[in-house]
C-alpha cells in the first residue's frame, strides 16, 4: 500500500486571512509590551521634538519595537524594520507602519538616556505583575527577595539592588543595539536578570 502524505497548498496559503488576535493571543509579550508603554511617562521625548515638520512616527510605536527586539534580540535596525513587513508580533507593533532604519537608528541614539530608563521600568512592571520571562530575558536568575515581611529596610535594600542590576543589564542589551547598527556581530542573545520571585504566569504566555 502506498503512503499518503499531505502535501503544502502555498498558492492558498498567500491568499489566505490572518487575525492578528488569534495569533497574537492574551499574554503574548507584544501585547504585554503595548500595554506597559501605555503606562509609561513618555512626556520628557515628546518635548524634544521639534514643534513644526512632518507627520513623525510616534514615540511610542519606535519604544515598542525596540523593546521588543532587546527581549528577543533583533537589535539591528535595519532587521526590526524588515520585521515589521515579515514578522506579525514586529507588525502589530508598529501598527502596520513601517519605519525605516534610519528613523529606528536616529531616535534610539537621540534618546538612548530615556530608552534604557523607560526599559528599566518595563522589566521592573515584568517582575511586579509575577512575570518572569520576557521574551529571552529570565527574570528568576538569582532570585534577589524584597522580604517585606521582615523589615522594609530589607525591602528597599533589595529592591534597589534589583534595580541597579536590571540597569546592568539594560546598558548591555543597548550596547549590543548599538554594535548591531555598526555593523559589529551581537554577542549571545538572552540575558539572565536575577529579581524578586513570583508566581509564573499561565505557560501558554511567552
Amino acid at each position: 500500500m502506498t503512503r499518503k502524505f499531505k502535501t503544502p497548498d502555498y498558492e492558498a496559503m498567500l491568499q489566505s486571512s490572518v487575525r492578528v488576535s488569534e495569533a497574537l493571543p492574551e499574554g503574548h509579550l507584544a501585547r504585554f509590551i503595548v500595554e506597559v508603554i501605555s503606562q509609561l511617562d513618555v512626556s520628557s521625548i515628546y518635548h524634544r521634538y521639534a514643534p513644526i515638520g512632518g507627520e513623525a512616527i510616534a514615540p511610542e510605536i519606535l519604544l515598542g519595537l525596540l523593546f521588543y527586539g532587546y527581549a528577543t534580540g533583533v537589535f539591528s535596525s535595519r532587521k526590526i524594520e524588515r520585521a515589521t513587513y515579515e514578522t506579525l508580533s514586529f507588525r502589530f507593533l508598529a501598527s502596520g507602519l513601517h519605519p525605516d532604519h534610519d528613523t529606528i537608528a536616529t531616535f534610539r541614539k537621540t534618546f538612548l538616556v530615556e530608552i534604557q530608563e523607560l526599559f528599566v521600568q518595563v522589566l521592573l512592571l515584568a517582575q511586579a505583575v509575577g512575570v518572569l520571562k520576557v521574551g529571552t530575558i529570565s527574570l528568576d536568575g538569582s532570585k534577589i527577595h524584597a522580604d517585606a515581611s521582615k523589615s522594609k529596610a530589607v525591602s528597599y535594600k533589595r529592591l534597589e539592588e534589583l534595580e541597579a542590576h536590571l540597569r546592568q543589564e539594560v546598558q548591555t542589551l543597548v550596547t549590543l543595539g548599538e554594535q548591531a547598527d555598526r555593523g559589529q556581530r551581537p554577542l549571545p542573545d538572552g540575558l539572565v536578570v536575577p529579581v524578586t520571585a513570583q508566581p509564573a504566569p499561565p505557560s501558554d504566555c511567552w
